[in-house]
């Protein structure tokens, strides 16, 4: 009996393009804003405070930078369960926010999903997925763009499928019937006619309260430090939170199965860290249009201690023109850095 091989990587290079859109919104709730807000360790008075959010001119709490992950992983998992098969594992990467105006909870947003690029680096597959957020009235407010590696069994132990299912929550399991396309579903996809819609502008035209005024920054300006302690406790919860049930960061016997020393956080838990930094910095999540990262490691949390976080950041240009500025946040933990060089970020003035 002969065996049926496929070309995983081709097969995946044919779907750019494939689009859908999500098949509900996602409404954004207060107290869900409020739990992101405590998950990341983002302690910003706006994520909380409506009195706070109506000092700086918004007309509900506001969502953390990172919190639109969550319903993008709703969104995106017909593509990783149905779609992009023969992967067993994928490991995010690299990571782009883009801020049309900030979410606020009472927001209703639906996703439209497109597999935007897939790139093959060193044997590996590279898939890009954007995200782009609309609202109830048919604006763009968020697009997010994520890469993530596709890793096959022949990466990875073999048990680790095994192990996951006798540990996962329930509800959130293992695609069960994984069919992929077939060659007329994807062609009639990448033909299907793209949705187009008004960009949100709320951001620009919207006056900034309480934020690092232009005149005061100079290039080479640095952010005042933050270190960030994370426990096995602060894992479970951003779990719980974000939707993100992956075992390798809260059980080490398939964290070892994955061929990592120990149980490590999540990417967007580390990248949620980094956000609220910055905006911590600049008092208004609000000023904020472009939030960029690399993963190039990751934070290891013993179960005998906490994992650290230490965040650093310099100005590194400025725009006079459009009063932006380019600032590069440095993550380390372990005396290792977690960022790479990603693609420029930007933050506008008050």
């Amino acid at each position: 009996m002969s065996e049926l091989t496929v070309d995983v990587a081709a097969y995946t290079r044919s779907l750019v393009g494939y689009a859908y859109r999500a098949e509900d919104y996602y409404e954004v709730g207060r107290e869900k804003i409020r739990e992101y807000a405590r998950a990341v360790q983002d302690y910003g008075s706006v994520h909380r405070l409506e009195a706070a959010a109506a000092e700086h001119g918004y007309g509900a709490v506001v969502a953390p930078p990172t919190f639109l992950s969550i319903p993008a992983m709703l969104a995106n998992r017909r593509l990783f369960e149905r779609v992009i098969t023969g992967y067993d594992v994928y490991v995010q990467t690299d990571q782009v926010f883009e801020f049309h105006r900030p979410v606020v909870a009472g927001d209703r947003l639906v996703s439209d999903v497109e597999v935007a690029a897939v790139r093959t680096i060193a044997g590996k597959d590279l898939i890009t997925v954007t995200n782009t957020f609309i609202d109830q009235f048919d604006e763009i407010v968020h697009v997010m763009h994520t890469t993530a590696v596709g890793v096959t069994g022949d990466d990875i132990d073999a048990g680790i499928g095994g192990a996951i299912e006798r540990v996962i929550m329930h509800g959130v399991g293992a695609p069960s019937a994984a069919q992929g396309l077939s060659e007329a579903d994807v062609l009639d996809a990448a033909v299907a006619p793209r949705r187009d819609h008004r960009v949100s502008e709320a951001s620009r035209k919207r006056l900034l309260h309480n934020v690092v005024r232009f005149e005061d920054i100079a290039v080479g300006d640095e952010l005042p430090p933050r270190t960030a302690r994370i426990t096995r406790g602060d894992l479970v919860n951003y779990a719980g939170v974000s939707g993100d049930a992956n075992p390798i960061h809260w059980h080490e016997g398939v964290a070892a199965l994955a061929g990592l020393p120990d149980v490590i956080a999540h990417g967007m838990l580390t990248m949620g860290l980094g956000a609220g930094f910055v905006t911590g910095w600049l008092r208004d999540p609000g000023a904020l249009i472009r939030y960029a990262v690399r993963l190039s490691n990751y934070t290891i949390v013993d179960a005998r201690s906490a994992g650290v976080v230490e965040f650093t950041g310099r100005i590194k240009s400025l725009d006079p023109e459009t009063r932006t500025a380019v600032v590069v946040v440095v993550a380390k933990s372990a005396g290792r850095k977690i960022f790479g060089p990603p693609p420029r970020s930007a933050c506008p003035e008050a």
